[in-house]
């Protein structure tokens, strides 16, 4: 009489080694691609900040040397609208933070899976890296103007 191991993995509550391997690649997956957004969200912050830095101080020169009154008031109309454009580098910050709480998380899952699946190697026991303590690094999921202290 044949056993088939799907069916007793199945029974004694086991997944398949297949499906272990399969979810491990997919959640590896998912976590190369959480990082090649944190470069892509570290790229963008980094322009951002350069041109918001690059146009206020442009700004600031134009301000000290306006010769009108509408002229300071326009310049100090602009000014306000750079600080309103911080909140986009604040997102910058958010969005890490969930980006690098969510990759340890996966890492967490896809460690514990392959340990579990697979067991120890030749090189002795499976490291599982350590979940985060905190089911959550950023509490504010949304993005409101307001009194904005520059980096």
């Amino acid at each position: 009489m044949q056993i088939d191991e799907t069916a007793v993995e199945q029974d004694s509550g086991l997944m398949p080694l297949l499906a272990a391997a399969e979810l491990q690649d997919h959640l590896m997956t998912v976590n190369n691609d959480l990082e090649r957004l944190q470069r892509l969200l570290d790229d963008t912050g980094e322009t951002l900040s350069s041109h918001f830095f690059g146009a206020s101080s442009l700004i600031d020169q134009l301000l000290s040397r306006a010769s009108s009154d509408q002229d300071k008031d326009a310049l100090q109309q602009v000014m306000l609208h750079l600080a309103g454009a911080v909140t986009a580098l604040q997102f910058h910050d958010m969005s890490t933070q969930l980006i690098n709480h969510t990759s340890q998380r996966l890492r967490n899952c896809s460690d514990q899976l392959a340990r579990d699946a697979f067991g120890d190697d030749e090189d002795g026991a499976a490291v599982v890296e350590t979940a985060p303590l905190r089911p959550n690094p950023v509490t504010q999921d949304e993005m409101d103007a307001g009194s904005i202290e520059l980096f």
